[in-house]
């Protein structure tokens, strides 16, 4: 009898050694929690993985705190260096974007089209016309765009209401 006491006693402390083992700690569950909050998958409504992408990357973008400012107030952040040639003012350029509001709304994007598009640097809204001369050929850059380098207090209706600050991703294909 006293033989069966102490089997049943170490079996019973073999099974909550066993399963005090498969508990994590509070640390351990701490670290992975922090570790698991800083990488997280974005699914977008319609499923596309570019807008995923794209989706990450402003929100890391602004959360970190990436972007540089010129002194005009044109905020950017170079998303791929380019090789090639630089623009300037009077430079003629072909460039695929996307342009969004505060709230998100896309307003424009060549992406969109399928076409990228051609036009003179002097002939865009100023801070297109700052920020594309950040970058060369084959280059691409976040451009946050005040109202004042953009469309100004009358906007363009009825895509972008007057004072709105501007978004673009901007690819530089070529400087022609």
């Amino acid at each position: 009898m006293r033989f069966d006491i102490t089997l049943a006693s170490l079996f019973s402390l073999m099974t909550v050694l066993m399963l005090a083992g498969c508990v994590a700690g509070p640390d351990d569950f701490t670290a992975k929690s922090s570790e698991d909050d800083r990488n997280f998958d974005v699914v977008s409504p319609s499923g596309d993985p570019a807008a995923n992408q794209q989706t990450v990357s402003l929100v890391s973008a602004e959360e970190r705190g990436d972007f540089r400012s010129t002194p005009s107030g044109l905020k950017y952040r170079i998303i791929k260096e380019g090789k090639g040639r630089k623009p300037n003012r009077n430079s003629t350029v072909t460039c695929h974007y996307r342009g969004w509001l505060d709230d998100g709304t896309e307003f424009d994007s060549s992406y969109r089209s399928g076409r990228a598009a051609t036009f003179p640097l002097s002939g865009v809204i100023k801070g297109w016309t700052e920020g594309l001369q950040l970058i060369q050929e084959g280059g691409a850059i976040e451009l946050k765009i005040p109202s004042d380098l953009g469309y100004g207090p009358q906007g363009s209706p009825p895509t972008i209401p007057g004072g709105a600050t501007l978004h673009f991703e901007v690819e530089l294909i070529k400087v022609n």
